[in-house]
């Protein structure tokens, strides 16, 4: 029987705000102006390489999410057909960029979380390609935990627990977003053996 406190609560990827430790960030106070919507200027962002990738999941996590679902991981597609050339899905699948695929990840988790399976995929290609940044592993961590939330809670609390205790990572994400997202995902951790 789930505990009151996790009732009470959505689920890994709704109820995660980390972007509140980022408030200091302009891009970030200019994303929770938008209403959820992918503008130009954070596609812009979020594609220019030098940007720390924390903030650029701190951007895409204050654009949120909405019951009824959203299309920024399409639009964000969409530039990225156009602007980089790529000529379809499978070449941007298989020749993107860590930090493009990551994005497309996570916007399309958000987009769509009752259905994460497609983000999963493009989540595991993005860390495949950075396996040693601390928030590649947390976002993937998430997706997955969002993945496993109707089958195994014990599970959603390992998939981010093992990020947390690996020392191998380079901490490339605030430490108040880390708090945040495990104050969280800890109420899992009653399920596990």
């Amino acid at each position: 029987m789930p505990s009151p406190s996790i009732m009470k609560a959505d689920s890994p990827l709704t109820s995660t705000n980390f972007c509140t430790a980022y408030q200091h960030e302009g891009v970030v106070v200019y994303a929770s102006k938008t209403k959820g919507i992918l503008t130009p200027e954070i596609i812009q962002y979020l594609m220019a390489k030098k940007k720390p990738i924390d903030v650029k999941m701190a951007v895409i996590n204050q654009l949120g999410w909405n019951m009824d679902g959203k299309n920024n991981a399409d639009i964000f597609l969409a530039y990225l057909l156009e602007k980089k050339k790529y000529k379809d899905l499978e070449d941007f699948t298989e020749n993107g960029k860590d930090y493009e695929l990551l994005c497309f990840a996570y916007l399309k988790a958000l987009d769509n979380y009752f259905e994460v399976g497609e983000a999963f995929y493009f989540a595991q290609k993005a860390l495949y390609k950075n396996q040693k940044s601390y928030t590649f592993n947390i976002i993937y961590g998430l997706i997955n935990a969002q993945r496993e939330f109707d089958n195994d809670w014990c599970e959603v609390y390992q998939t981010t627990d093992r990020v947390r205790k690996d020392s191998t990572l380079n901490l490339d994400m605030q430490d108040d977003a880390k708090k945040i997202i495990f104050e969280y995902m800890d109420m899992y951790a009653e399920y596990c053996p």
